[in-house]
């Protein structure tokens, strides 16, 4: 086994947390600063203030209903609602009085939904909007241990929704208040009771190869987090503080949103605020300008995609211009990655004639002007999007990590970037790379277990603490961390090959015109892949050439849309081997879908869902009718 720790790898891994919780952190951040502001949320336009000490007046009367409820330690508490402040009400609440938080994402389809709110045994639900508590009173009779259904959004629901479980938000918040006045030191008593080994939430995994698991995080694990983070072992110099704006917008119920949104807040004091929906993130982004900022590459590549479309779309001057800009902003890009990402002299003064012409109002128009430190992770990124972003002067980073540590594994640094790499381990955390390639880690914020599931617990916890991440990978420079792919994707061809899909898909990604790339090849004598398309992009490519097309398949299918596609394989198999280059493809009919089970709630792609539902065209690849 070949083993390598980060540098002061061990020292802390057995921190101990003490009573310290997400919800004693509030309190604190009351004490210390009441009057500065912890969140903010759009109502009728307008951007609304939330104090800290507003903020933590709320978390304790949501508390005290949650007791007057019954909510006992251990108990867990489900979420089904977008980002806003009402989230993290009651997922701090849920902590203070030392019950789990289960979220479920808002896209979750109603099976998923009933298999989530069952499995986890969740005692109380708090659902969004009629949408969302539609699908939890078609589940309520299979779920046994659900006992309270408590609405955010009246609309719809008021005076037409008759069942004995249900209640309003409003109406959770007068028994919150009705027992603090009744009980007011209760809500403390009980978190005072709190330990490290509570569990703080339960975040189900995306379900990539069968039914999702619930990870149990420990308030020790989510500690360690915190603490990671503030130690400067991050990806931002200096660490996240109060300083910090952070905009809300992909799911509280995935581990890094919770980190950035949850975690930062409480835990560092950073600003929280919340997207008014996934539509509207580049107006909000605008409107907030972040200093820190979390994206998966699918939200990058659409914003570099975005810039692409403005720019071929732009009047001639304009263009030309921005031609040149993006010239300069590659040449730049090229350059801070043989420097690590640090600037030299003539970058500088560059990037400076650059920011006067284009840079500054790019980034202005991106919500980009004042990022100090951005973060992609969650799954591959094609480094060409990171070099992008480097080049007009975001400092981008890529970052290693997955639920069940707590996202806390590897990132490149301020300095020390080295793109095609996920970065070195971060301080107390141990990485090791097993004999089979596997990546392995160990520290304070690997979880406490699967929940009802010792079995796949064992399958992945060693007896001495090591994670089982999945994910194959392999040392830099023997300091950074490189990942070649996840072992259950890897391809083995009809004629023995190894082959690791993702750096094919990533590479093909990386056209502004292409948005799904599915690698197919396992046990065939050549690889293949289902493309799916840009719209937005190929839509304006094709209304420039005046071509006519009505709908998403219509316009895929285009022959002049298959060679611009083509032309995008036949560049990026320029850069592989034979063996590892796509021989054939095929157009997807339709954009992929959460709903209808391709992807995950994070937007991963379900391999088997997709080769199941696409078995014709996977066929159809390796005919012998097959000539394309």
């Amino acid at each position: 086994m070949t083993t390598k720790a980060a540098p002061q790898g061990a020292d802390l891994v057995d921190r101990p947390a003490g009573v310290t919780t997400l919800a004693t952190r509030v309190r604190d951040w009351a004490g210390s600063a009441p009057d500065r502001v912890a969140m903010r949320h759009k109502h009728l336009g307008i951007w609304q203030e939330v104090t800290w000490q507003s903020y933590w007046q709320t978390v304790q009367t949501v508390g005290h209903a949650l007791l007057s409820l019954g909510i006992e330690p251990g108990d867990r508490v489900a979420i089904h609602s977008e980002n806003r402040p009402e989230w993290l009400y009651a997922d701090i609440a849920t902590v203070s009085v030392r019950g789990a938080t289960v979220g479920i994402y808002p896209t979750n389809p109603l099976a998923e939904v009933r298999y989530l709110l069952a499995h986890s045994g969740a005692k109380l639900l708090v659902a969004e909007d009629q949408e969302q508590l539609d699908k939890a009173l078609a589940v309520v009779d299979d779920c046994p241990d659900l006992a309270y259904l408590v609405y955010l959004e009246p609309r719809g629901i008021r005076g037409r929704y008759q069942h004995p479980k249900l209640m309003s938000w409003d109406d959770l918040l007068a028994r919150g208040r009705a027992h603090q006045a009744a009980h007011p030191d209760a809500l403390l008593e009980r978190m005072a009771g709190a330990t490290p080994d509570d569990v703080a939430t339960l975040i189900y995994t995306s379900g990539t190869t069968g039914p999702p698991k619930g990870v149990m995080l420990s308030i020790a694990n989510v500690e360690f987090a915190i603490y990671t983070q503030a130690s400067g072992a991050g990806f931002s110099d200096p660490p996240p503080n109060p300083d910090d704006l952070l905009l809300s917008y992909l799911p509280l119920c995935h581990v890094v949103e919770r980190v950035f949104t949850t975690w930062f807040n409480a835990g560092l004091g950073t600003q929280a605020n919340f997207a008014e929906s996934i539509a509207t993130v580049q107006t909000n982004l605008a409107e907030i300008q972040p200093t820190l900022l979390f994206s998966v590459p699918r939200i990058w590549e659409k914003i570099l995609a975005g810039v692409q479309i403005r720019l071929a779309n732009a009047v001639l001057p304009k263009r030309v211009l921005a031609r040149m800009s993006l010239s300069v902003a590659d040449w730049i890009g090229d350059t801070l990655v043989r420097t690590g990402g640090r600037h030299t002299l003539a970058t500088r003064l560059v990037y400076a004639v650059g920011w006067v012409c284009w840079f500054r109002a790019l980034r202005v128009r991106l919500g980009m002007r004042r990022v100090r430190g951005a973060v992609s992770g969650a799954a591959p990124i094609a480094p060409e999007v990171l070099k992008f972003f480097m080049g007009i002067g975001v400092p981008m980073y890529e970052a290693y990590g997955m639920t069940e540590n707590a996202a806390m594994a590897c990132s490149n640094r301020p300095g020390r970037v080295k793109l095609g790499t996920v970065g070195e381990p971060l301080s107390m955390v141990e990485v090791r790379i097993a004999d089979d390639g596997e990546i392995q880690t160990r520290h304070g914020g690997v979880f406490a277990g699967y929940f009802g599931d010792p079995a796949a617990t064992a399958e992945v916890l060693s007896p001495d603490g090591w994670l089982r991440t999945g994910d194959l990978g392999e040392w830099v420079d023997g300091t950074h961390v490189r990942i070649t792919d996840r072992a259950k994707d890897i391809i083995i061809t009809a004629g023995g090959k190894n082959i690791a899909p993702s750096e094919i898909e990533n590479a093909l990604k990386a056209s502004p015109f292409l948005k799904e790339v599915v690698v197919i090849g396992d046990r065939r004598p050549y690889l293949s892949a289902l493309v799916g398309i840009e719209y937005d992009t190929v839509a304006a490519w094709a209304q420039r050439r005046r071509l006519e097309f009505t709908t998403y398949r219509d316009l895929s299918e285009k022959p002049e849309v298959i060679e611009l596609v083509q032309s995008a394989v036949d560049e990026v198999n320029q850069r592989f081997a034979s063996v590892e280059q796509i021989k054939q493809f095929r157009m997807l009919p339709k954009e992929l879908d959460h709903e209808d089970g391709e992807l995950t709630a994070t937007q991963k792609v379900r391999r088997s869902a997709i080769a199941e539902r696409y078995a014709d065209l996977v066929e159809e690849l390796y005919s012998a009718r097959s000539t394309r």
